[in-house]
Parts: C-alpha cells; sequence; structure tokens
C-alpha cells in the first residue's frame, strides 16, 4: 500500500505482547497508513501466535527471528522495561529503526549508549512517549509564550494510579520495575516540555516497599534555569490522577487527561485568574496514531533530525539517576492483593463529560 504522499508506509515489526501494544499501540498501527505492521514476536509464543491472528500480520518465535526478517525496517519494542536496553541495541545493530517503549534504558547511561548508536548508524530512535503528540500541549506552550499566564513561577504534575495486581511485572525490580520508571518518567518528561532544558533536582521523596526497596511513589522538587519551581507527584499508591498546572503571577492555566487521553477525549484547558475563568475546548485526537506518523516521518529521513529527541530522552534520564541519587527514601506498606485496576502505561480512566464552552 502507498500513501497519499506517494512514499510507502513503514514496514513495522512489533517485538512485545504487552498490554499497551494490544491496547493501544498495535490497533492505531494496523489503521494507520504511514506503518504496515508486518510480524510480532514476544517470549511467548502463544501469545505472539495470538496477537498475529489478531492484527493481521505473521508471528515469529522470538525477537532474533523478528530482527532477521529483511522486510522489517523498524521495530516497536514494549518488552518489560530492563530490557528495553537490550532489544533496542539489537535491533539498531541489525540496522532497523526503533520506536522503544519509555524509558529507553533503566539509567542515562543505557540512554546515551543508545542515542549514540542510533546516530552512528543514521537509525530514528524514539521512545513512545504519546502525549508529547497531543496538540493540547502546544496549546499550552502557545499561551504561556503569549504572556498570557504573565510570568511563570510554579509547574505542578502528577501522575498516579490505584495499586497494581500483586504480581504485576511493574512490582518486579529485577524487569525494571517501580513507579519511577513506570510514572514517574510521565511528569518529569511534561516538565522538560513546558519549562524546557536545564532542569535540576532540588529534592525528591520515595517510598518504597520494605521487602526490597522498590519505589512504589513518590515526589520530586525541580528547579528551572528561569527560576521556575516545579513539583511533581506519582506512584502506584494513589486514585488515578494524569494533569499539570502551570502557574504564573497573572494567571494559572490547567491541563486535565494531560498523559493518556482516549482519541475520543475533547480536552479541557482551563486558564483562571483572580476574578476571571477562561474554558478552552479542543478538538479530540488520537496522539497514538500522531506519534506512530511521527515516528514514521523520522524512519523516512533516516533518523537525521532525531538529534533533539536524543537529547530530551538523555536529559530525562540524568534526572531520573539524579532523583535516584537524592531521594529521601521512606518505607511503605507491602503491595496489596488487589487486581482491580487497569493497565499503566495507556489507563484511560473515566471517560470526560461533555463539555460545553
Amino acid at each position: 500500500m502507498t500513501r497519499a504522499d506517494g512514499r510507502p508506509p513503514v514496514r513495522l515489526g512489533a517485538l512485545g505482547t504487552s498490554s499497551i501494544a494490544s491496547r493501544r499501540v498495535l490497533p492505531a498501527a494496523v489503521r494507520a497508513p504511514e506503518v504496515d505492521l508486518v510480524a510480532v514476536a514476544g517470549r511467548n509464543a502463544k501469545k505472539a501466535a495470538d496477537f498475529a491472528e489478531r492484527f493481521g500480520c505473521a508471528a515469529e518465535p522470538d525477537g532474533e527471528a523478528l530482527l532477521a526478517r529483511s522486510d522489517v525496517e523498524a521495530v516497536y519494542i514494549s518488552t518489560p522495561t530492563a530490557l528495553h536496553h537490550v532489544w533496542a541495541r539489537r535491533a539498531l545493530q541489525a540496522g532497523k529503526h526503533v520506536l522503544v517503549e519509555k524509558p529507553m534504558g533503566v539509567d542515562a547511561g543505557q540512554a546515551r549508549k543508545l542515542c549514540a548508536l542510533a546516530e552512528e548508524r543514521g537509525l530514528a530512535l524514539r521512545e513512545n512517549f504519546m502525549f508529547l503528540h497531543h496538540p493540547q500541549h502546544t496549546f499550552a506552550r502557545d499561551l504561556v509564550a503569549s504572556g498570557r499566564l504573565g510570568r511563570v513561577v510554579s509547574f505542578q504534575a502528577a501522575f498516579c494510579v490505584s495499586p497494581l495486581p500483586a504480581d504485576d511485572i511493574r512490582y518486579d525490580a529485577d524487569l525494571g520495575g517501580g513507579a519511577l520508571l513506570d510514572v514517574g518518567v510521565y511528569p518529569l518528561r511534561a516538565a522538560a516540555l513546558l519549562l524546557g532544558a536545564g532542569l535540576r533536582v532540588a529534592g525528591a521523596a520515595l517510598r518504597t516497599r520494605p521487602t526490597d526497596g522498590l519505589d512504589l511513589s513518590g515526589q520530586v522538587l525541580l528547579v528551572s534555569p528561569q527560576g521556575v519551581l516545579a513539583e511533581l507527584t506519582f506512584g502506584f499508591e494513589h486514585v488515578y490522577t494524569s494533569a499539570y498546572t502551570l502557574c504564573g503571577d497573572r494567571a494559572r492555566l490547567t491541563v486535565s487527561r494531560a498523559f493518556t487521553p482516549p482519541a475520543t477525549h475533547q480536552p479541557l484547558l482551563v486558564l483562571e485568574e483572580q476574578d476571571h475563568e477562561e474554558r478552552y475546548s479542543l478538538p479530540a485526537v488520537d496522539q497514538v496514531s500522531r506519534c506512530l506518523a511521527a515516528f514514521a516521518g523520522a524512519v523516512r529521513r533516516g533518523g537525521v533530525p532525531d538529534a533533539e529527541h536524543r537529547g530530551a530522552t538523555v536529559a530525562m534520564m540524568e534526572l531520573v539517576d539524579e532523583v535516584r541519587a537524592t531521594a529521601l527514601r521512606v518505607t511503605g506498606p507491602d503491595v496489596p492483593d488487589t487486581t482491580d485496576v487497569s493497565d499503566v502505561p495507556g489507563f484511560e480512566g473515566p471517560a470526560a463529560p461533555p463539555v460545553t464552552t
């Protein structure tokens, strides 16, 4: 199939049979004209075969077989976090472009090595931070740039979910589990998006599991080069929260459903002054499809313009390392035995009520 612009779709292989792949990414991939889902592989051959039947593609017995396919030019990786770096490196070495679930490694060192390898090979390498491709954040940045908020002095962001099932892999430290790497990276990345580069960690606290020290939730205080203070909250111990607020000396802007809005969600941004409120209702957008389209564009450009994305990835992982190094650790309760939750990333929460403006 050829796209409307005359360019062929990117031939994509999926490595990993995760929940986010099943519910969000692969359904979008089979709809997107920019990509053609060719094959899927995972740690469980039966599950990979089920994925292949569902999404109308081939099944491979393992990741090596997927990477050996000559008709796969790019790979989407959704393995457990601790394996992101391993498989992204193998894919790049095999000459494949890579879209990997966030974060691409467990520390900044792994991220630097992958980015250097991608640059050396002239390949696209991107994290699957889908929220970065939603226009509600561009709208928020434009309001700030216009001076509508006045001088920005603070930023608050939170991405939190209720406790996960006790056997969830995000409770497995050996597989790269923990709240910081799973949900904490979202507010960290949002802070960089809204406040710019050069953020520093001024303080942090992590609530950890008594049995092995795995982080269950946390808070981080950042400072921007311009003196903006950022307060970030994340964890597996809260009611679902996905929002951020920018405060200036003239107005405050709040973005709800900031990180994982469903494709049908109509964003509502609320700007508040002392005696005045404005509500901006924006069109619904499928951020998953936009993320895939952006990745496909980077592939067709040979990954050369991706230096900015690689720099942002490394900078975020440097913040993760700094949080780990400086955080005050407080022992919390052990993981509760619950299964009445939705998976993260990609948990969409309840549908937002209709809004009229």
